[in-house]
């Protein structure tokens, strides 16, 4: 049992997340455009996504479909809430509004689309958690712009937020602005950088400073959309969203702590401006030795000043380790010289070699609640794996209650043990989504089964698994008693 007066808050948002482009499918529908999830085909654990440069019909986009929530999301609302779901992330695809992005005025059908979305969940009891930008950019932002490495996207995406914040000002409270933002900066890989910023790079361009160049615009846009959000309601709470791989010093190395310290910079220099207002100083330097020419202006950097965030959203699915002694083999990386990247030998890997590390959740709640002193919102946390359907029709998923219960028993302890302020929980993909990283339906997060292959074939089915019905206790109890 909780020890007494120990628990979760009485207010805390037990929930469920997806993005727009994993599950709504209708990628033409209600007057919708392309957006650069569209242009990405099916991969696999051996074989990586290609970005197309139009739809090409040799190959399988499987964001066109999805799990068709686009026409299901009624269904889906009602096992959500049989589920006891108090909230629920989503995106808005930002095409679904602006089909071009740079459209004179939005697009009214898919407007209302979300306008019935957000009804029928509020119905059910079940708090709409919004993301603004979750790798959903239209596709004519890329190709006419170059993403955001060009300012002009500042404003796109600032009369895109303003739009939709006062269309649903009275329906939606929690707001992110842009997804695992800090993604881009790990490696520059076309992937991440392009589905982050849209980045249309040219041959002779620097990645790296092309890449924080673009960060900050976005840093930016997001800002100045915190500060009209604020002006449309003063109640919304707007926070940013980020992923955190918490790096661990291999050894008691001096050296090795050094280059996890520098490690977690990428990180924490977009939070370091989300929440601070301000460029932090190891940034600036890091700009100077390398000679790059990041431009903002005074103006900017005021707009960063006035639209700090409220919370800060998070993903957690893993830690890694980093070491600089000279007997290991890894990944070698550019923060610190003659550091590495290497497994952690004191953990195990899921089916995608991710290591499970659920006192790494603790461990980053309380040091990024310590460094900002700001509520904080695990908005994704789970584990892919390969399902299967036995032959009584149930789906056995005992490894997927293992993880999601090691992980709520820490995020227990650093409520009652470190005093980290919890707004809520929820896990990734609450049903069966395509795969981000790799496209596939099999690789699957949820707690609701989807009839789909990775060909895209199936009867797009729902079914519980048994996680379902583990997790509607824990939200019924109000977390885990044991």
């Amino acid at each position: 049992m909780y020890n007494e007066g120990e628990k979760f808050p009485d207010d805390f948002l037990w929930g469920g997340a997806v993005s727009a482009h994993q599950v709504e499918g209708g990628y033409k529908s209600g007057g919708k455009g392309l957006s650069i999830a569209d242009l990405l085909t099916a991969g696999n654990q051996t074989t990586p996504r290609i970005i197309t440069k139009a739809i090409e019909k040799d190959h399988y986009y499987p964001n066109h479909e999805a799990i068709d929530f686009y026409n299901r999301y009624k269904e889906d609302i009602k096992l959500f809430k049989e589920l006891g779901l108090k909230s629920f992330r989503t995106s808005i695809n930002w095409s679904r509004i602006f089909p071009n992005g740079d459209d004179a005025s939005p697009n009214e059908e898919g407007l209302a689309f979300y306008d019935d979305l957000f009804d029928e969940l509020l119905a059910n009891g079940i708090e709409p958690v919004i993301t603004l930008s979750h790798f959903e950019i239209p596709h004519n932002l890329y190709v006419s712009y170059g993403g955001f490495k060009n300012k002009k996207l500042i404003d796109f995406f600032v009369r895109y937020a303003e739009t939709v914040m006062r269309r649903y000002k009275d329906k939606v409270k929690y707001w992110m602005t842009f997804n695992e933002i800090n993604n881009q900066m790990d490696n520059f890989d076309e992937l991440h950088v392009w589905t982050n910023s849209a980045i249309l790079f040219e041959e002779e361009e620097n990645k790296e400073e092309i890449t924080i160049q673009a960060s900050m615009n976005e840093l930016i846009a997001s800002a100045k959309a915190i500060k009209i959000g604020k002006e449309i309601n003063p109640d919304f709470q707007i926070g940013c969203m980020m992923a955190y791989v918490p790096i661990y010093p291999y050894s008691c190395s001096p050296h090795d702590m050094l280059s996890a310290n520098k490690m977690m910079e990428r990180r924490f220099f977009y939070n370091d401006i989300h929440v601070r207002g301000e460029i932090p100083s190891y940034a600036l330097k890091m700009w100077e030795k390398k000679e790059f020419n990041i431009e903002y202006s005074q103006d900017e950097l005021s707009d960063l000043k006035q639209g700090t965030v409220d919370y800060i959203g998070l993903s957690y699915y893993m830690s890694g380790a980093v070491t600089t002694l000279p007997d290991k083999r890894g990944h070698s990386i550019r923060d610190y010289p003659k550091a590495m990247t290497i497994s952690n030998p004191h953990l195990q890997s899921n089916d995608w070699g991710w290591q499970i590390d659920p006192k790494g959740l603790r461990y980053i709640l309380s040091q990024v609640y310590q460094r900002y002193n700001k509520p904080l919102f695990i908005v994704e946390n789970g584990m892919g794996a390969y399902d299967k359907v036995e032959k009584d029709g149930k789906i056995y998923d005992d490894y997927r209650v293992d993880y999601l219960e090691e992980h709520i028993s820490e995020m227990y302890q650093a409520i009652n043990e470190d005093g980290v302020e919890l707004i809520g929980y929820t896990p990734w993909g609450i049903i069966d989504i395509v795969s981000f990283g790799s496209g596939e339906m099999e690789k699957r997060y949820g707690l609701i089964y989807v009839d789909k292959d990775n060909q895209g074939n199936g009867s797009l089915e729902r079914r519980k698994k048994e996680s379902f019905y583990w997790y509607q206790t824990v939200i019924e109890q109000n977390g885990l008693i044991i």
